[in-house]
Formats: C-alpha cells, structure tokens, sequence
C-alpha cells in the first residue's frame, strides 16, 4: 500500500487527487497539508507538515510557491520523496528544490500530462528539422483564477523548442512598445486568461507560406491529477537522491 502525503489538499487539484487516490486498492492518502486545514475528506489536514507524526512513501504538492520551503524541509528532515506539481516558482525556490534533490528524490515538471510531456518531444523533432527557417510563437490560455503568467508548460514547451534550434532564442512576453520588425530569433510567448479554461498549448512554427500548429488541449484536471498519481508510484520506488520528472516516469512505462 503505497501511503501518500498531499500538501493542497483542499485546492482543486488536491481534491481531484484525493478522488482518484480512493478508487485505488494500492494507495491511500494518509494526511493531508493545506494553509485552510478544514477535513474534507477521510484524512486528517495540517496548516504545517511538521504536526503530522505519521509516515507517508511519498508527498504529492500542488499547493503554492510560497510554501515550497516549509515543504521541502520537512521533506528532508523525514527523507520523504517529493513530487512537486505547483508551477510560478522564483529562481531562487527553484535552485531549494535542486538543493534539496541532492538529499531526497524529488519530482519536479511544470505539467503532469503524459500528454504535453510527449508534446515536448514532438517539438524538439520538429525544431530540429525546421531550423532558423521558421518563426516560433506560444500561446497558452488558462482559467481566469491562475495565478501565474506565462504558465509553467508554456516556459516548458519554449525550453523544448530552444534546446533543439541551431541559434539562442529570446523569450519575449511583451510587444507592445516596440514598434519595429519581428527579429528572427525570438520565441514570442502570448498569455490569455479567461472563463474555465483548463488549460491549452499552441506552438506555431510559422514559415514562408506555411504554418505548423502543434497543440495540446486539457479537457478536465483530472488528466494533471491521474499524472501527479503516476509520478508518485514511480517517485516513492527510487532509492538514490535526485532531480526527476516526466521523462522519467514515461521512459518507466
């Protein structure tokens, strides 16, 4: 029985979490951590991991930046591998997570659909072959309550492509002052929020008298839950300290 600890546990994902965690015969949910510690379901909830006097194989966190260092130390102090689903963290939480893989596995991805993760790939093969010969523009559009902007996949997806162009990309957010032609290496990224959307990811290479449209659509959060899932079963089997993620979990499959 794999036993999990799931910080957010009151949030949307936490709940869709604690859903397909109770139709599994092989995992259970054993505490739950949230800054709201009202119990929604058959678990108890702390406001602070370190009240919790249980074990657990494994933390599943989809709950904020700002509680990513209590998070992590209490995952060091209880060497409990960490899988790490909240996005919009600062380069300097991002450098106490990979310090913290050093101590403990840790599971770190900006989106924990199998599917964008092999999107990734797709984008890398494509960058390769398409070159400098086409302009590459992202556009992700998220629900109207997310906090974080450009999201975490759109930056994953723009890694992706960068990795495999034969130049170094520039990230542009915004292009309202500049008055002046699209330089050539730019990877323009465009952010819309609005409604209930889940979540959708476009990436067009744009080249002369043609366009390739690569996208990525979330129907339901269940998709990034049932991933986070997968990505705890694989996390609580590892035995040597380090920084994994969906690679991972899909080269295991």
């Amino acid at each position: 029985m794999l036993k999990i600890a799931l910080s957010g546990c009151n949030g949307r994902m936490g709940r869709a979490i604690t859903d397909i965690c109770s139709k599994k015969p092989n995992m259970t949910i054993v505490a739950g951590f949230d800054v709201n510690a009202a119990r929604l379901s058959d678990y108890p909830v702390y406001a602070d991991p370190f009240e919790f006097s249980g074990g657990a194989d494994v933390v599943i966190d989809f709950s904020n930046p700002s509680s990513t260092a209590q998070l992590l130390a209490y995952c060091k102090k209880t060497r409990t591998p960490v899988v790490i689903c909240t996005t919009g963290h600062t380069p300097e939480q991002l450098a106490q997570i990979g310090a913290a893989a050093t101590e403990i596995p840790v599971f770190r991805s900006g989106n924990m659909s199998i599917g964008i993760n092999l999107m990734m790939d797709l984008l890398k093969k494509s960058a390769a072959v398409l070159g400098d010969g086409y302009d590459v523009e992202i556009i992700e559009k998220h629900h109207n309550q997310k906090l974080d902007a450009p999201s975490g996949t759109a930056l994953m997806l723009a890694d992706a492509v960068s990795s495999a162009l034969p130049y170094d990309a520039d990230y542009v957010y915004d292009r309202h002052e500049r008055r002046e032609k699209r330089p050539p290496h730019e990877i323009g990224i465009h952010t819309v929020r609005g409604g209930t959307i889940v979540g959708e990811h476009t990436v067009l290479f744009c080249g002369r008298d043609e366009v390739i449209e690569i996208t990525h659509t979330a129907h339901s959060r269940e998709v990034f839950a049932v991933g986070a899932v997968d990505a705890a079963a694989f996390l609580a089997a590892q035995t040597t300290p380090g920084l994994y993620d969906m690679g991972h979990v899909i080269a295991a499959k």
